[in-house]
């Protein structure tokens, strides 16, 4: 048991549940628990290990998955990559507690999302678009009953992602997944509820035009509306330090 360490703690509500999963099991293969090529624990294991449902477990897995530190077999389970932490490349939730870290995160966002919006557009299907439609309802509901939007916003952003048809896209979004931390938590004037709902509502509208665009087969249409939603998000983020505001082009010293 002591070998162990978080075998029986459930996780504390402070943070996403699928973010402390993934730290937890990642800190479990840096240490050496689970070494390469091991199999993980099955589903119903890591929902009694940490307490929570299954739907939180599979999401930790695909950002596991994404990140490289593990492989899934059809009917076999989860194994650890051969080489979990071969790809240097790596963004951790601990980055994300300066306004800074989340501009340069929402940058690199910018870079890979307007075009993952444009190649949307040309290769969604229905079932795509359903699944895009499917997250805007979920969005609208928790705006009604003032419910956290956080997952319902990730989705939609992963449903773009998905009708690319690229995987890669998908993974990546999927491998953000645990940096992204709660508007409320970033900005504490959306602890107001009258902002709240303001801003979401802004989102919610910036979602639309992207799935509009989308919908109409309109690539260029739809990286604008990428672009322009997150434009918007940054310079949100830029105000909170007293930056300029982004307009896309390098900023000039003085």
């Amino acid at each position: 048991m002591a070998k162990y360490p978080h075998l029986l703690a459930p996780l504390v509500p402070t943070a996403s549940r699928p973010s402390q999963v993934v730290e937890m099991l990642s800190a479990d293969i840096r240490a050496g628990i689970y070494q390469p090529k091991d199999r993980l624990p099955t589903e119903q294991e890591l929902i009694a290990r940490f307490a929570v449902s299954r739907t939180v477990i599979r999401e930790a897995l695909a950002s596991l998955k994404a990140e490289g530190l593990i492989v899934t077999r059809q009917g076999s389970g989860a194994f650890v990559a051969e080489n979990p932490f071969g790809p240097p490349f790596r963004i951790t939730p601990d980055e994300m507690h300066s306004i800074p870290q989340m501009l340069y995160l929402m940058q690199l966002r910018l870079a890979v999302e307007v075009e993952a919006a444009g190649i949307a557009a040309e290769n969604r299907t229905a079932r795509t678009l359903e699944r895009m439609g499917n997250c805007l309802v979920r969005i609208d509901d928790d705006l009604r009953t003032g419910t956290s939007v956080g997952q319902g916003d990730y989705e939609f952003h992963l449903s773009v992602a998905a009708a690319t048809g690229n995987p890669y896209f998908e993974r990546f979004i999927r491998f953000l997944r645990s940096t992204l931390r709660p508007g409320r938590e970033i900005n504490p004037a959306l602890k107001d509820p009258v902002v709240w709902l303001d801003y979401f509502s802004q989102i919610q509208k910036q979602h639309r035009q992207i799935h509009a665009a989308i919908e109409s087969q309109d690539p260029d249409g739809a990286r604008d509306a990428a672009r322009a939603h997150l434009e918007g998000a940054l310079n949100e983020y830029r105000k909170m330090a007293d930056y300029p505001p982004f307009s896309g082009q390098p900023q000039t010293s003085s």
